[in-house]
């Protein structure tokens, strides 16, 4: 049984990628079970992928980058700094406040990392701020994309596990919040001791509004995603697809912004980031198989119930076993792998499977921006040219914020189950 994820980290050790590894380790453990089981696996794989909902995942990261080719997303940017951009640190308020309004509409982290990257930190930069504290609030903020709805983790978890994702949507809804508000008032208590730099004027509702009528295209798509979702009138793979007929719409149509070029790079880059994910999720449909014929799961459960029969102690073993694997592993692996191990257990401490499922999902959100392998320090470093060292240095006062919002959320569950109780999800 051992040599299975002997094999699994051997692979990754030597640098193949974690949707080859997982998928090799899973053919040696298919080999195990027996020869005969191979000529099953792939109709097991086929069967991981066969999931409507997944349908809505390229469908979010075509609007996303279509969105961001197009220039949309700018509109997003100025309203934020009208909001929030003449506060002291002011630039550094609007990246969070912009990562809201972002996040409604890739729910992924690293492409809000690429995008505000690739803009928000050089326009950081030039007003005063150091490449390194804008790369970490940058990061800080791109995890609420797949925590605030639409979130392809979200997707992922309620397709594999059979919970409803409009619920997990609606649960992200206040963690994701308060990430923002949290990391603000992170920014605005160490504003003067690192002496950032403070707007230009005061609040202005002029501003605002002359902001909200330029960027209201960019604004009426986040609000038409979780309108037509929680409310009912769209499941996520239609609101999804909904949303990429607008973006083109107004991309291409109102804007003009887009060529025939763009259209192909933006199709080719949603192609190759699909791809990973599916490619994964494939892969590790025959590993959790080969998990759930040696009843891997229930040993994890036996094992953890040995320790305590006490549901604190419990949630807080599975959020360490969490960050610490999520810290060296691609969270899309570590959350198909684990998630059919640590769900059932969840379940039998009392916990809410919509509940569960939100813990998982921001714990493995956290771990995007943790070293060694967190992935939006290194889509920062790669898209600003600064030093993942430099960048950890400073990022380290938001990961501990946002591990105490993970302690909050695990062990408080009406924080996380409000929003969907009071949409009747």
């Amino acid at each position: 049984m051992l040599l299975v994820p002997a094999a699994f980290f051997g692979f990754l050790a030597l640098g193949l990628p974690v949707g080859i590894a997982i998928g090799v380790a899973g053919m040696i453990g298919i080999l195990d079970m027996g020869p005969r089981f191979m000529t099953m696996a792939p109709d097991r794989v086929f069967a991981g992928l066969d999931l409507f909902p997944f349908l809505a995942m390229p469908f979010f990261i075509l609007a996303g980058e279509i969105m961001n080719r197009s220039g949309i997303t700018q509109g997003l940017v100025k309203l934020a700094e009208a909001l929030v951009g003449w506060l002291r640190g002011g630039m550094a308020h609007s990246n969070m406040v912009a990562s809201v309004m972002f996040a409604g509409i890739t729910g992924s982290a690293t492409a809000d990392a690429a995008a505000f990257g690739n803009t928000l930190v050089p326009a950081m930069q030039r007003a005063g701020y150091s490449r390194p504290y804008a790369c970490a609030v940058t990061a800080a903020g791109s995890i609420i994309g797949p925590t605030i709805p639409p979130s392809t983790l979200a997707i992922i978890y309620g397709s594999i596990m059979g919970v409803s994702i409009a619920g997990l949507f609606a649960a992200g809804i206040l963690p994701g919040l308060l990430i923002c508000v949290v990391c603000m008032a992170i920014i605005a208590l160490t504003a003067r001791v690192k002496n950032l730099p403070k707007g230009e004027g005061g609040p202005s509702l002029c501003a605002v509004w002359a902001a909200l009528k330029e960027g209201v295209l960019a604004v009426l798509l986040p609000i038409f995603i979780l309108g037509s979702i929680l409310g009912g009138f769209a499941t996520p793979t239609e609101a999804a697809a909904i949303a990429v007929a607008y973006a083109l719409f107004v991309g291409g149509v109102l804007y003009r912004a887009l060529s025939w070029q763009d259209l192909y790079e933006v199709a080719v880059r949603t192609t190759r980031i699909t791809g990973v994910i599916f490619l994964i999720i494939a892969s590790a449909t025959i590993l959790g198989w080969w998990m759930t014929f040696n009843q891997i799961p229930q040993a994890v459960a036996e094992a953890m119930l040995s320790i305590s029969d006490n549901p604190n102690v419990i949630i807080g073993l599975i959020l360490l076993l969490i960050l610490a694997i999520g810290m060296v592993m691609d969270i899309n692996a570590t959350l198909i792998i684990l998630a059919p191990v640590l769900a059932p257990l969840t379940l039998q401490i009392g916990m809410d499977p919509v509940h569960a499922g939100i813990m998982i999902i921001l714990a493995l959100n956290i771990s995007l921006m943790t070293p060694p392998v967190g992935a939006c320090l290194f889509v920062l470093a790669s898209v600003t040219g600064e030093k993942v060292e430099s960048i950890t240095r400073e990022l380290w006062p938001f990961i501990l914020a946002e591990v105490l919002i993970l302690a909050l959320v695990a062990f408080w569950s009406d924080l996380t189950l409000f929003v969907p109780r009071l949409l009747g999800l």
